[in-house]
């Protein structure tokens, strides 16, 4: 892909009647890099997640994968699935009583000829998808484990080994740490790590900004629809990033107030 961005966003907007959601938004996400989306409630994460993702068509701009102008009365889930763009949600779709190596390939099974699924071909690659691409270390967990029977961050685990699998380059993770322990929020992050070091993106979307700080090679912060940060990670520490937040806090805070 060279130096071509996965996905270009220019002047996107996006309203809902009366209610704009997201003002002029331009941004890229480049090839092998974690991107934090940072941002309040109402503040249009999901909504550009949702545009990128082919779930809704802006009302205003352009988007480009891979430099390929997206026209949007045949952009689709699906179309987004084919250029190689998968969604982890917060509860992963998987199937709690089915093995994990069902769980890999539900809706994509391999078959033969006849349309026979292909167990073993399907086992040797959910085992290899385990140890070699997600590094699961779960003690006592097979490909024939239950995924009934993982914890939290291992089901995200699965989730995201079973979106890498299927060649996406661009992985994008809504809130995966949401109601996890803190030993299981370690097993995410060391995840969302091996995506890049298996050489795809990510877009991690959180609440902790500690977590997003961590992890993320660069920082996106929406406020109230508009782009108000994007910049390296390395560049912004912590504790900067923190004040950049709470001073968008209370600026919002003293507007109210004024308006009162």
């Amino acid at each position: 892909m060279g130096d071509q961005p996965i996905v270009r966003l220019e002047n996107v907007g996006k309203a809902y009647g009366p209610v704009v959601s997201l003002q002029d938004i331009t941004l890229e996400i480049g090839s092998n890099e974690i991107v934090g989306l940072i941002g309040d409630n109402g503040a249009g994460k999901s909504t550009l997640i949702k545009i990128v993702t082919g779930v809704e068509t802006p009302t205003t701009g352009e988007v480009y994968i891979r430099g390929e102008h997206i026209n949007f009365s045949n952009y689709s889930v699906q179309r987004a699935h084919e250029l190689r763009i998968e969604t982890v949600h917060q509860t992963s779709s998987l199937g709690t009583k089915q093995p994990l190596w069902r769980n890999f390939f539900v809706g994509r099974p391999i078959t033969n000829a006849l349309g026979f699924i292909k167990v073993r071909e399907q086992k040797r690659i959910s085992e290899q998808i385990m140890r070699e691409t997600i590094g699961f270390r779960g003690a006592g967990i097979d490909v024939d484990t239950p995924v009934g029977r993982l914890s939290g961050g291992e089901r995200q685990g699965v989730a995201i080994g079973r979106a890498m699998h299927f060649e996406s380059d661009l992985i994008v993770l809504d809130e995966p740490t949401v109601a996890l322990a803190l030993s299981e929020v370690e097993k995410v992050l060391n995840f969302i790590r091996s995506i890049k070091e298996n050489g795809r993106s990510c877009i991690y979307i959180e609440h902790n900004i500690h977590h997003v700080h961590e992890v993320c090679d660069r920082l996106i912060v929406l406020d109230r629809g508009r782009l108000v940060l994007d910049c390296e990670a390395k560049a912004m520490s912590y504790t900067e990033l923190t004040d950049f937040l709470r001073n968008l806090h209370q600026g919002h805070e003293g507007e109210t107030k004024v308006a009162s």
